[in-house]
């Protein structure tokens, strides 16, 4: 090599470094705890630390094949569960941020990122160097002296390289990497589809009778949205906020039908279409199992889990549906004649009409409904009950850090402390919709809790929801329903906030994904009790209480169409099971007919040809429940059972939320789930105490 290339090398190297000691992703953080500094990282940050986080985790990866001594816990099993932490920042970053505040420049970063996270992942899973060593650990595992959770951590390794294809010959190691490559590809893309279709759609109303049977709050709404896309009158879209109250409320059925079309064919052909690509992704999966050794993807991803076989999971929707299904056709039978009385003319409801006929005859039955409500549930109080709820549970103080920064300027950070004043997390919040935001509510981490070397890493927790945002004459009022998402998201905080693992990887929400949602679903409870509604639930403008009154109708309605909803949630999981209990994906597969044949003996209302829920189904096609949406009904099972202790003992006893905390949300998965449970409630759950709380069977049956 010639003199001035060498200094042009030189050169390079020195921009390079220079580049990444700029790079606040790469730097260590000036802020409290270390907190990310969201006020400096742009868009240009990634890629270059992406490439230097890569670079590092492979030298982890390295160091430890390399290592002359004899493989044991410390050098080889601890070692690898602290490699890449680099990396585990860079991506727990750029990934959230992908979800919650996404731009076009992310979406095409996202595109390059995606191969290079699939290819250092194999670059440990597929190292049989690194394998050995781990296997060397694991078949000594007996006797080395190793604690309960550090037993745990070496299985748990030895089943991760396992089930990642270490134990495959090198033909099939290069082409599961390949598959697993594509399959990541697959999944960006159907998520970057699906918020391309809803961003792409919305119904501008100019004519104020258009406006029929919607109540002022959605209005009001609907005048904020059209000003915020510039255009005149009123402008709905497909955010729950916006399309939710508008099927629910408006005479206008014509409108209703568009709404529920648009809502309901999302990703359903076109430019964005999503159809192709729920083959494509299942077909893919099939692939990645079989060469694997598992005949279908459900019998791979359900063995890590708590029901450990498809067949028990297909055995837990049906105890749910038998008795479930009957009830839920009453349920509908009900709101049929209901609409017949009031001049509903078809034959029978179609699914833009049910949620319509459904809030009126709920309204009748109960007289309560979200126009009543709403005033009630100011999101500022509503945010001060559920930071003060984990105050009176579990001791925990909230206190607003506006010298931190959010990567949003519509988000809070607070700092969590515990009744003894010690730090126990960074808490972000990010309430409304907004374009570069993905539909739903989630809870997720920007730092999981975990110690290394004896110096203990808390976590930074996020929730993130699609709120109805604060108009020009009214703050943000929320619905109930809203309170109680609010509510389980948070419950998934908790999980993330009180974690006191020791290792990251079974630290917080890192459980079984059927056991991840007891922390979150429990929460849900507290919006139905008196002795909590009446401690915030004021009216925004009066600061009257929530009247006594309100409050039975609440608790009254609480299980109004309880065995419809039951069999629409089992019906996502029944479709998701039939989406991955396939030993094979005919290539010429229509998605649309494959679903409506999936979910046909459990329909209880009308199936409109043209929607699709597949195309838009992003928990199981890219959202990481594939095989696993049953997940949310099992933990409801284990919720009921858990609750009842508290209704038994006291919605605020802290005899019972100590023991809670104690041996669920801190320990994680450091020891089997199961065991955790019983540890808790002394015994096992039965799906029977679900089907009681939702009043589908009674005690004695």
């Amino acid at each position: 090599m010639n003199k001035p290339i060498l200094i042009a090398a030189g050169l390079a190297l020195a921009l390079l470094s220079s580049c990444n000691m700029n790079n606040p992703l790469l730097t260590e953080s000036t802020l409290p705890y270390g907190a990310p500094e969201f006020d400096k990282i742009k868009e240009a940050h990634y890629l270059p630390a992406f490439k230097q986080a890569v670079k590092e985790a492979k030298a982890d990866i390295d160091a430890i094949v390399e290592c002359a001594d004899e493989p044991d816990f410390k050098n080889t099993i601890e070692a690898l569960e602290n490699s890449g932490q680099t990396l585990d920042k860079v991506a727990s970053i750029f990934y959230n941020l992908l979800e919650a505040d996404s731009t076009e420049g992310l979406e095409k970063i996202a595109e390059k990122v995606s191969p290079m996270m699939t290819e250092v992942s194999m670059y440990s899973s597929l190292n049989e160097k690194l394998f050995e060593k781990v296997k060397t650990v694991y078949e000594k595992r007996n006797e080395l002296g190793l604690e309960p959770d550090q037993m745990k951590l070496v299985e748990d390794t030895y089943k991760s390289f396992s089930r990642n294809g270490a134990n495959l010959c090198p033909e099939d190691k290069a082409v599961y990497a390949k598959l697993s490559e594509e399959l990541s590809l697959m999944n960006l893309q159907y998520g970057k589809n699906v918020l391309a279709a809803t961003n792409a759609y919305k119904l501008v109303v100019t004519d104020e009778a258009d406006l029929a049977g919607l109540p002022d709050f959605v209005v009001d709404g609907a005048a904020a949205l059209a000003k915020e896309k510039g255009v005149e009158g009123w402008a709905f879209d497909l955010s729950y906020p916006s399309y939710g109250p508008f099927v629910k409320y408006s005479t206008r059925r014509d409108l209703r039908k568009e709404m529920y079309l648009a809502y309901n064919t999302k990703a359903v052909g076109g430019e964005y279409d999503n159809l192709e690509l729920c083959r494509k992704i299942a077909a893919q999966r099939v692939k990645i199992a079989k060469i694997l050794g598992y005949e279908t993807y459900a019998a791979y991803d359900v063995e890590d889990r708590m029901a450990k076989t498809q067949e028990t999971v297909d055995d837990f929707l049906s105890d749910l549906l038998n008795p479930s299904l009957p009830a839920a056709r009453r349920d509908v039978a009900e709101i049929t004649a209901y609409a017949r009385e009031n001049g509903f003319e078809e034959s029978e409801l179609m699914p833009w009409d049910f949620s319509f006929w459904s809030e009126k005859y709920k309204d009748a039955k109960y007289s309560v409904n979200d126009e009543q409500l709403k005033p009630y549930f100011k999101l500022e109080n509503c945010i001060d009950a559920v930071l003060g709820l984990a105050g009176r549970l579990y001791g925990l103080q909230f206190t607003e850090r506006p010298d931190i920064p959010g990567y949003n300027k519509d988000g809070k950070v607070f700092d969590v402390t515990d009744a003894t004043g010690r730090h126990m997390a960074l808490f972000y919040a990010d309430f409304f919709p907004r374009a570069s935001k993905r539909g739903g509510a989630w809870m997720t981490e920007f730092r999981g809790q975990k110690i290394i070397d004896g110096e203990e890493f808390r976590p930074f927790i996020s929730i993130v929801t699609n709120f109805t945002k604060p108009t020009e004459t009214a703050p943000s009022l929320i619905t109930h329903d809203e309170l109680t998402t609010f509510l389980h998201e948070f419950g998934h905080a908790l999980h993330g906030m009180l974690a006191e693992g020791r290792y990251g990887s079974q630290s917080g929400t890192n459980v079984a994904r059927d056991f991840v949602e007891l922390p979150s679903q429990i929460m849900e409870n507290w919006a139905y009790e008196p002795e909590y509604l009446n401690t915030f639930a004021k009216h925004y403008e009066t600061g009257e209480v929530i009247p006594t009154e309100l409050i039975d109708k609440i608790v009254a309605a609480k299980n109004y169409l309880a065995a419809y909803s039951q069999v629409r949630q089992l019906q996502f999981g029944i479709l998701d099971m039939a989406w991955h209990t396939m030993t094979a994906v005919p290539e010429d597969l229509d998605t649309k007919a494959f679903e409506k044949e999936a979910l046909a003996s459990s329909a209880v209302i009308y199936s409109c040809p043209e929607a699709c829920i597949s195309t838009a189904f992003g928990h199981i096609f890219n959202g990481g429940y594939s095989a696993g949406y049953y997940s949310y009904k099992w933990a409801e099972v284990l919720e009921a059972d858990a609750f009842s202790l508290f209704k038994e003992k006291g919605i605020f006893n802290t005899e019972v939320s100590g023991s809670f905390r104690e041996n669920i949300l801190s320990k994680g998965s450091s020891d089997d789930e199961a065991v955790l449970y019983r540890n808790f409630r002394g015994h096992d759950p039965q799906a029977k105490a679900l089907l009681v709380k939702l009043g589908i069977i009674s005690e004695e049956e």
